[in-house]
């Protein structure tokens, strides 16, 4: 498995403390805490958190 590409919401600014960091494959996304990088990760199936996203936008 080649590297995983991390990215922050663009709701998130570089000066808050409390973030999330989200990393896509075409399979499963991968979440972590921002603060420990090399901490544990949740990984979900992609449709799940597809899923997930929609909610929160009331889609």
């Amino acid at each position: 498995m080649t590297a995983l590409e991390w990215f922050k919401s663009s709701y998130s600014g570089n000066d808050g403390p409390d973030c999330v960091e989200v990393a896509l494959t075409p399979g499963r996304t991968y979440i972590r805490d921002s603060k420990t990088e090399n901490g544990l990760e949740l990984s979900v199936p992609a449709t799940t958190w597809t899923e997930f996203i929609h909610s929160l936008r009331g889609a």
